[in-house]
């Protein structure tokens, strides 16, 4: 059984392809599993036209039914030189998802949403919001911003690690290239992190907070404190082990399914 097998054989309900997916590369996860749910993670409005999305998510859903799901995102000033009024854009997009034919139906699509304004867009214009980068904190505020009947659905990176100090060096290792991208700090800053507290790889309460690590029993609880802040899935991704990350799954399999 290959890595892809083993994560669907846990329990694990639905794969997040990061690292800004195409359409073509979740069609290789779908062939691969049989009952997990494949979502991008998300898909950059500024590298796809709407209609040529659109005409991969029919194929998709064609093919593979409910068992995929379309997330689109803005990404970040640092990485798109165009970027410019995302709110905007993202209007535009999901117009051109509409608009598409055949287009891709409100329900089958979720936004990546940090800040009031995006949340808003995703409840109204998709099934809902999928953050990434945030505590328990952000979550609980953005359930209130979204309301109680659009998806919420958090990405938590995690360090499985037992030794508090090991785990919390890997975890602020990561940290650092999101603590240089103005979205993700403009929302820490609105949660009430302080400039210093950003500066030097992220002061320990932040780590603490963006990043759980630990033990996969405390993991869990963190999982389950976005869960009653009102997350309805948590997409979990480990991190600092390089990229073989099958024995955290198995660790947070056994704690969280």
């Amino acid at each position: 059984m290959g890595p892809l097998g083993e994560i669907e054989a846990l329990g694990f309900g639905a794969l997040w392809l990061g690292g800004s997916p195409a359409l073509v590369q979740a069609r290789a996860y779908l062939e691969a599993t049989t009952t997990l749910t494949v979502a991008t993670g998300i898909l950059n409005v500024w590298r796809h036209e709407p209609a040529d999305v659109a005409a991969g998510h029919a194929d998709l859903r064609r093919d593979f039914g409910e068992r995929f799901l379309l997330g689109v995102g803005i990404g970040h000033p640092e990485a798109t030189s165009e970027y410019k009024k995302p709110l905007a854009k993202m209007r535009d997009f999901l117009d051109g998802l509409d608009n598409a034919d055949p287009p891709v139906p409100r329900d089958e699509r979720v936004v990546a949403a940090l800040g009031p304004k995006m949340l808003e867009l995703a409840a109204e214009r998709s099934l809902g919001a999928h953050p990434y980068f945030t505590p328990v904190e952000h979550t609980r505020l953005a359930r209130e911003r979204i309301g109680p009947g659009a998806l919420l659905a958090p990405e938590v990176a995690v360090v499985v690690d037992p030794d508090p100090e090991g785990g919390r060096a890997k975890a602020r290792a990561y940290a650092e290239s999101y603590l240089r991208m103005s979205n993700y700090t403009s929302n820490l800053l609105r949660l009430g992190f302080s400039e210093s507290e950003l500066a030097g790889g992220g002061s320990d309460r932040l780590i603490d907070a963006v990043i759980p690590h630990g033990s996969a029993g405390a993991i869990a609880e963190r999982v389950h404190a976005h869960l009653e802040a009102g997350a309805d899935h948590v997409c979990l991704q480990p991190v600092g082990h390089g990229t073989e990350q099958v024995d955290d799954y198995r660790a947070l399999a056994r704690a969280l399914l």
